[in-house]
């Protein structure tokens, strides 16, 4: 028997210590003693709690100190180790169990899983995906063609004219006037951004994720990922709240619920707020530089650069171990006309339930605090650090914005750039010190409610000082370099 119990964890230690507790045990359980040795050195807490209520202190005790030096002799959780052993013992069962007949010819499906998890030939997928998903469907397509058409054509030649007429018409006092149709007004602005700078950039991105999303390939994106996740502290199973991050980080911040580890949810908390852009601005941005790839291209390394930076120091200086990672892999599939459109539609719905009412508020929140003279205020304080990283002073307005609404910022850089008031450098440090900046009230609520109210706002105060240094970085090598974008 001793020799099966060996063979089986082949681990000495483990074996000492699972006899030293089974020695210990002198109640009776419904399982055997193995088994309750082997759950109380993976720190079941159900067991724990059994053994307590079944045992004397002073047996527990014992207990207790035999898992604790069986800790110290593994630099990975028991949990882990045991976890190791099993898998070889099924495999060694397997070899000898199973008739191995000549190797059937690999299907397609299986060869392309295989492809897109090996880091040399997944990553240039993972490239392709990105740049036609992402920057041509959504950056080009939603945020180029689409918003063109509606922004321009829609409103700003035909509803925007219109509606102010008709409430000039109807409203004599001009402060009323100026809540529904001034410069910043519910349609003028808050309808105008929701309805046409981002619910095309949003719907083009949840039509693109829902495709991926169906075909099977997010699981595959884990664990192509988890190797370079782990330099920061994470697993692939990140993957999925971050991806679901460059959708609506308010929501991804809520799915890190699923993380494992204290240490990894404050972690990806941290990157959602700091370096993950929403779909809606990230397609605004993608917008901004589409005729600019050099500034293209150094807006995506800083971003990179910063998130990778801040999620390595951010390993090293919180507590805790590295989480093990295990995932199922579903087979590969196309996608489903009628589930990429449910998927689809039912986003979409909440983007008007959830987020398309938060647009409206910030209006008119700007439009009390302009009455009040706050908006003014906060304006003239944002004034400052804007100069400081090479800005023109309107550009505060959007920064504003961004506190309310991270694309209703993103948008206020659009407006800008329309008017000609940014110079190639200049966009490029906007977008970075834009993306970089303090997340969205609805997210800063998420990271409070998840995180509690001291990180929550540590979080905010870091990244608010944190993007204006990158900013003012950036300007200052773009500058010393003499690059004109």
């Amino acid at each position: 028997m001793q020799e099966q119990k060996s063979k089986y964890l082949g681990d000495d230690i483990l074996e000492i210590s699972l006899e030293k507790i089974e020695s210990l045990l002198k109640a009776g359980y419904n399982i055997s003693k193995r088994a309750i040795g082997l759950l109380l050195l993976q720190e079941d807490k159900w067991i724990i709690s059994l053994v307590k209520e079944k045992e004397s202190q002073d047996v527990y005790n014992q207990i207790d100190a035999v898992v604790r030096d069986t800790k110290l002799h593994y630099h990975q959780p028991i949990n882990y180790i045991i976890s190791l052993r099993r898998q070889e013992e099924s495999s060694r069962i397997a070899r000898e169990a199973i008739e191995h007949l000549p190797q059937a010819k690999i299907p397609f499906r299986e060869r392309l899983s295989r492809i897109m998890m090996n880091p040399f030939t997944g990553t240039p997928i993972l490239i392709l995906i990105l740049y036609w998903g992402i920057y041509k469907f959504v950056g080009e397509f939603g945020a180029g063609t689409v918003v063109d058409f509606i922004e321009t054509d829609i409103f700003e030649n035909n509803i925007n004219p219109w509606i102010m007429q008709v409430f000039n018409s109807i409203i004599p006092w001009e402060v009323l006037r100026g809540l529904f149709v001034g410069e910043y007004g519910i349609i003028t602005l808050g309808v105008r951004y929701a309805v046409a700078l981002i619910l095309p950039i949003v719907t083009t991105f949840f039509i693109a994720f829902a495709i991926i999303e169906d075909t099977g390939y997010l699981p595959r994106l884990a664990l192509l990922i988890d190797r370079l996740f782990k330099k920061i502290g994470l697993t692939g199973r990140a993957v999925i709240p971050m991806v679901l991050g460059l959708g609506c980080d308010t929501m991804a911040t809520m799915v890190t619920r699923t993380l494992p580890t204290k240490r990894e949810r404050i972690i990806v908390t941290i990157l959602l707020a700091l370096a993950v852009p929403c779909s809606a601005q990230l397609g605004v941005i993608l917008s901004l530089l589409e005729g600019n790839p050099r500034g293209l291209w150094i807006w995506g390394g800083v971003l990179s650069l910063v998130f990778l930076l801040i999620g390595f120091l951010s390993s090293k200086i919180l507590p805790g171990d590295q989480p093990s990672f295990y995932m199922e892999i579903p087979p590969l599939r196309l996608p489903k006309l009628s589930n990429v459109f449910v998927k689809t539609y039912v986003r979409v719905k909440w983007y008007f339930t959830e987020i398309f009412p938060m647009f409206i508020f910030a209006s008119v929140m700007i439009w009390i605090g302009q009455l009040s003279g706050l908006f003014s205020l906060l304006t003239r304080a944002l004034e400052y650090p804007i100069r400081w990283i090479g800005l023109p002073d309107k550009a505060a307005v959007a920064f504003l914005f961004g506190f309310f609404r991270r694309d209703y910022g993103a948008a206020g850089l659009y407006d800008i750039k329309k008017a000609g008031l940014f110079n190639g450098n200049q966009l490029v440090v906007a977008c970075v010190t834009l993306t970089l900046f303090l997340p969205c009230i609805a997210q800063f609520l998420m990271n409070v409610k998840e995180r509690g109210w001291k990180t929550g706002v540590a979080i905010s105060i870091f990244i608010l000082f944190f993007s204006f240094s990158v900013g003012f970085l950036v300007n200052l090598a773009l500058n010393r370099i003499g690059l004109n974008l």
